[in-house]
């Protein structure tokens, strides 16, 4: 297997007596779109300033492309970032702003503008390079921002919150260009993010972080679908936590209030009578028995919202309360709160978190 093109190795980070990052290791393949998301204070920008040479770690190694950057300057490590606030110079028109990385590192005027040009094409503003960032949208402002980061083609594209300035609209289209001017190009990007749904949708691997460590790393399927702790299961996505008594290890049997359900597989570490927290996402439970679905709970309907298209339904059942989402049909009333209620699910779909 090829080395990976960036490796952060056993990195750490303190501020006086607090340690902000503990123990950091991620391997980045070359041309990979990977996404640090957690909430505010975890690490996430502290790691990416790191990378970016914007602080100097407490201990551990950065390398890239086989070669140790810890302590070289931010300036010799060929890597463009893109800040939540664009950072534009204001008395600069958008060209200048493009070219400035290019005339610091002394490329012949032709060239310049020549790569000026390439750049307006690739984030759609090619009339616009006599403008001035006050002339210019929130998102087109940040487009900008992005040329001039990979307009000297760096190694790697840092990219810190770049959309979280931005209306809901702008960011969700903006998100998109940004993966496919990534794509185009093959740049190898480390993309920081407290917003799910950006992660899920443009990274090719997450790391979702928490206290200074990297929790789980995987593909947003496995991160949404497999979470390795309670933590990242809370955090990504929508879900359903109830809690259950071992019955028996050996077969995976847990009761869920008076009620018995078999999961997949053993429970190895557990005995009969332990109680363990267990999660269902909303979309893998349907209401009354379906095809398919080996595993079921009784109980009575809580609360019913109607959102138009889809209605969601809470369920009781016993000491827990399980949400659903389910197709609104105008041939079939909404159930009724009060209601006696069976849902169905898979039993590989109920997972143990730890």
């Amino acid at each position: 297997m090829a080395d990976p093109f960036l490796s952060i190795q056993h990195v750490r980070k303190s501020f006086g007596a607090t340690t902000v990052v503990q123990d950091f290791n991620l391997d980045v393949e070359p041309g990979e779109f990977v996404s640090f998301l957690g909430p505010s204070g975890c690490g996430k920008t502290t790691v990416l300033r790191m990378v970016a040479g914007f602080e100097e770690p407490s201990a551990g190694k950065i390398v890239v492309a086989g070669k140790d950057i810890t302590r070289l300057k931010p300036n010799q490590r060929n890597v463009g970032m893109v800040f939540q606030a664009y950072a534009l110079f204001p008395n600069l028109t958008v060209a200048q702003n493009i070219a400035f990385g290019l005339k610091v590192a002394g490329m012949p005027k032709a060239d310049t503008d020549r790569r000026v040009a390439e750049m307006l094409d690739i984030i759609k503003l090619p009339q616009m390079g006599d403008r001035y960032p006050y002339q210019l949208s929130g998102g087109q402002q940040q487009r900008v921002a992005l040329a001039r980061a990979i307009a000297p083609k760096p190694k790697l594209l840092l990219l810190d919150e770049p959309l979280s300035a931005l209306d809901a609209k702008v960011r969700v289209s903006l998100r998109e260009e940004i993966r496919s001017i990534q794509k185009k190009l093959g740049i190898t990007t480390i993309f920081v993010t407290h917003d799910q749904e950006e992660a899920l949708s443009i990274s090719d691997r997450i790391a979702v972080m928490y206290g200074g460590k990297a929790e789980q790393v995987g593909t947003p399927f496995e991160i949404y679908n497999r979470p390795a702790t309670k933590f990242v299961a809370n955090f990504v996505g929508t879900l359903n936590v109830l809690e259950g008594t071992v019955t028996d290890a050996a077969s995976g049997k847990v009761k869920v209030s008076t009620q018995e359900v078999s999961l997949k597989g053993k429970l190895n570490g557990s005995k009969s009578g332990d109680t363990l927290s267990l999660a269902l996402r909303p979309e893998a439970i349907s209401l009354g028995r379906q095809p398919g679905r080996d595993s079921s709970l009784s109980g009575e309907i809580s609360e019913v919202h109607f959102l138009g298209s889809v209605i969601r339904v809470r369920v009781g059942i016993g000491g827990n309360t399980v949400s659903l989402d389910t197709f609104n049909s105008p041939a079939t009333p909404p159930p009724a709160v009060g209601e006696k209620a069976e849902i169905s699910f898979s039993s590989g779909d109920m997972l143990v978190l730890h």
